[in-house]
């Protein structure tokens, strides 16, 4: 993408999907039933199929189980997370007591997890989540988490083969990379993200304090909105700009 390319503000935020195409994810293993459409950014499809076949060729069926997420549903999430609706879980995947935190620290805890809406890079279909749908078992359900992708979790094998194509002398694969792959002191380590760098870094440059704002504040229905709003310098700086 042209280093000069504005991008719409729609596309940054979440409140556009112009920019999107259908993604058909496999069908489930017991009923042949196709599951929910996703959408995926129009020009990642072709090298997401082309990382999907190379995971084939190693025995792994690389899957998508969470691509595009508008606004509206990342509003949903932080919502019901700040609400109780939804757990808040801590370093370990264990659920936080958020009654015990004060305003700023119960943000702080969400976005451990859950981009702030109009912050997501799912918003731009660049960015997914993945599993392994050859290793799962009948009824198992996928609970991203690192104890999935490690030692003895359902995930490992995949996870290694792509920790080796991801490896330093590597780096991106088919445009790839894992935008999460160390604990920086903000989001936590989600080796099952992946972005597709070539599309992702020109948004992530051009995503503002100002845009996330203003989205905000037109929307008008998030959760501890002052808070954020008072925060958001800090909030851009350890869980939205890597």
């Amino acid at each position: 993408m042209p280093a000069n390319k504005v991008i719409g503000t729609d596309i940054l935020t979440g409140t556009g999907n112009r920019h999107l195409v259908n993604l058909i994810s496999d069908k489930s293993k017991d009923d042949q039933t196709p599951s929910l459409n996703m959408q995926i950014h129009q020009k990642v499809l072709e090298p997401f199929m082309a990382l999907k076949a190379a995971a084939a060729i190693e025995g792994f069926d690389l899957c998508i189980c969470s691509a595009y997420r508008s606004f509206d549903r990342q509003r949903v999430i932080w919502n019901d997370k700040l609400a109780g609706l939804r757990p808040v879980l801590d370093q370990f995947s264990n659920p936080i007591d958020l009654s015990q935190l004060d305003d700023w620290q119960k943000i702080q805890a969400v976005l451990r997890w859950s981009a702030l809406p109009g912050a997501s890079r799912h918003h731009w279909g660049t960015d997914f989540d993945i599993y392994d749908a050859g290793a799962m078992i009948a009824d198992y359900q996928i609970q991203l988490v690192p104890e999935e992708c490690k030692g003895t979790g359902v995930f490992a094998p995949m996870h290694g083969w792509l920790n080796s194509m991801l490896s330093s002398s590597k780096k991106d694969f088919y445009g790839f990379y894992r935008p999460y792959a160390v604990d920086r002191g903000g989001v936590a380590p989600e080796p099952w993200h992946l972005s597709y760098r070539p599309i992702a870094d020109g948004y992530a440059e051009q995503l503002s304090a100002s845009i996330i704002i203003q989205q905000l504040l037109h929307d008008g229905k998030l959760m501890y909105l002052d808070t954020v709003i008072a925060h958001i310098d800090e909030i851009m700086e350890r869980f939205v700009k890597l």
